[in-house]
């Protein structure tokens, strides 16, 4: 994504860097290993399902759980209501929780797939990066639990990210190519940024407030619903009314 979308890629590190200059500036040596899963996180508890409705899981942090901004603002609630004004009779859970690893989703993984996704918008790896987790960690744990997703007849459509400047080109690029990489290696649907078209490439500190919340992280619900039409484009050509 570094090659694909550079100012853009630019633009989100220069907001990043403020929140997470206390972060490490590249892999630490503690990283969790592959295999290794964090206790699982308890996660909010999903709306009643109707078993007789397809159902779209949003799996993944605090980008998907909609940090500090209320439920009806995060993307899985915008997303629910564009599908519904469109006619597609689809319902969205919000599997999002704040601070979750690629290695907690893992922990989590069973829990999802007993709700039987029809599609998985897979939306994790930033605190990973954010840890210095090595790539290769990231990658793995990605690859399983896409594929286990898909194992189980669900769409799995994996979502990119991006870290701070600070992190370094090398670290940066590798966790970049993450996610394109195994978006074709698993044949599955790719949003190469998933906060595409939230941040002002040519003045990126315009966005704050607008579309970004104070921190330069999380977007605000006007943001969400940017990400939500991402999302919806995305999953589109998947949906059957």
């Amino acid at each position: 994504m570094g090659r694909i979308l550079p100012r853009l890629v630019f633009a989100f590190g220069c907001l990043l860097a403020a929140a997470a200059c206390s972060a490490p500036t590249g892999p630490s040596s503690d990283a969790p290993r592959t295999g290794q899963s964090a206790p699982a996180a308890p996660g909010p508890a999903p709306r009643e399902i109707d078993p007789d409705r397809p159902l779209i899981l949003a799996f993944g942090d605090s980008l998907t759980a909609g940090n500090m901004v209320e439920g009806a603002l995060a993307y899985p609630s915008q997303l629910q209501a564009k599908l519904d004004e469109a006619g597609y009779d689809y319902q969205v859970v919000n599997d999002g929780e704040g601070g979750l690893t690629t290695s907690g989703g893992l922990a989590r993984l069973d829990r999802a797939l007993a709700l039987a996704p029809d599609i998985v918008i897979l939306e994790l790896g930033g605190n990973d990066g954010l840890r210095g987790t090595p790539t290769e960690v990231i990658r793995a744990n990605l690859r399983t639990l896409a594929t286990r997703f898909r194992q189980a007849g669900a769409v799995v459509v994996l979502a990119g990210l991006t870290l701070p400047r600070n992190y370094g080109p090398d670290y940066i690029g590798e966790f970049e190519q993450v996610y394109a990489e195994l978006a074709r290696e698993l044949d599955v649907t790719h949003i190469p940024f998933f906060l595409e078209g939230l941040v002002d490439l040519d003045d990126p500190e315009a966005s704050i407030g607008v579309t970004m919340q104070a921190d330069g992280i999380h977007p605000t619900g006007r943001g969400y619903a940017i990400v939500a039409e991402t999302v919806f484009r995305a999953i589109e050509p998947h949906l059957e009314k």
